[in-house]
């Protein structure tokens, strides 16, 4: 995998992730530095250029590396909680969050894994009850796992703590790696999906719907737990249409009484990501539509319940109300 530069923290340099990646880089310029923000939180970055040309930052992340999931994350019963051993993501769509929250495109990988491990174990400990932790929440879990090897470490990690569940989520059709384990009974992989017509014109550089699907198909018959999150549901002219052929094509290829879950979420950001992602693309159709603001939140004015509730009816005719679920 080809990158503009690779920045090393210091700390880092020996750690043998590092000594792994230094290899797989091929020649791209490598360049020493103390701490990450330097590069990534400087002052003057565009977002949209860089992201022409990112560069891989390896990091170590300091302090707590597990964090409470938001009301209404996931699926899973019990106590949620998120991780993130990368920050951005190498896809490109046009209305990710990601955009309006950070300054750089360039992507940062954590490369301290075993800090990450043991903030996990100790979440688990504190509480009784089950314990849920999402990955894929400031990136895409499986796009660079070529390079991050996260699947690799952190599904044997998981399956030897059966009590606490891990959710991947991802729109990479790159699964070589979990199809080379034995399928792990709590490890769910989460797939978003969008209707064809809204991915080719707002999720750039994401694997076209037939290759994820092809991809969920090979895990599903290898016995993994699959997870369709139907999100985010962008409203526009024909959009039941749209949904009604994304839902008979998906399940046409998937089983669908075989699915760990399936959720549907509306297209909301922050409005004040919103407003970043407008000055980033000032000629985006989708960011100029008019929006309702509701807590700090934007959503897309011709949206709302009677669309959510219209798409869940439909979707309830594939699949069981109770592996359904409304994300928040």
């Amino acid at each position: 995998m080809k990158f503009s530069a690779v920045y090393i923290e210091r700390e880092v340099a020996e750690h043998d992730s590092v000594q792994r990646i230094i290899t797989q880089v091929g020649d791209s310029p490598i360049v020493m530095i103390e701490r990450y923000g330097e590069v990534f939180n400087r002052a003057g970055q565009n977002f949209r250029l860089q992201k022409r040309a990112p560069a891989l930052i390896l990091a170590k992340k300091h302090g707590k590396t597990v964090l409470p999931a938001p009301e209404g994350y996931g699926f899973e019963r019990g106590r949620g909680f998120y991780f993130s051993h990368m920050l951005n993501c190498l896809y490109d769509c046009r209305y990710c969050f990601l955009q309006g929250m950070y300054r750089s495109a360039h992507y940062v990988l954590f490369v301290n894994f075993e800090d990450f491990m043991a903030g996990i174990d100790s979440e688990a400990s504190n509480h009784k009850e089950n314990t849920v932790f999402y990955s894929g929440y400031d990136c895409d879990s499986l796009a660079m796992e070529p390079v991050s090897a996260f699947c690799k470490s952190f599904v044997p990690f998981f399956a030897s703590r059966p009590e606490s569940v891990l959710e991947i989520r991802t729109k990479s059709t790159q699964v070589r790696q979990l199809l080379n384990f034995k399928a792990v009974d709590n490890c769910v992989i989460a797939m978003s999906l969008t209707p064809e017509s809204a991915s080719n014109r707002w999720e750039h550089k994401v694997p076209a719907l037939s290759k994820r699907l092809q991809a969920l198909k090979k895990l599903q018959l290898a016995g993994w737990k699959i997870a369709i999150r139907f999100e985010p549901v962008i409203a526009e002219p024909g959009v039941d249409g749209d949904y009604d052929k994304l839902f008979k094509r998906v399940f046409s290829v998937l089983a669908a009484n075989e699915l760990h879950s399936v959720s549907l979420g509306e297209f909301r950001l922050p409005a004040q990501f919103h407003k970043t992602l407008v000055k980033l693309y000032p000629d985006d159709n989708l960011l100029a539509r008019e929006t309702v603001r509701q807590d700090g939140m934007l959503s897309l004015l011709e949206g709302g319940e009677v669309l959510l509730k219209s798409l869940e009816d439909k979707l309830l005719s594939y699949v069981d109300r109770s592996c359904y679920y409304r994300c928040a």
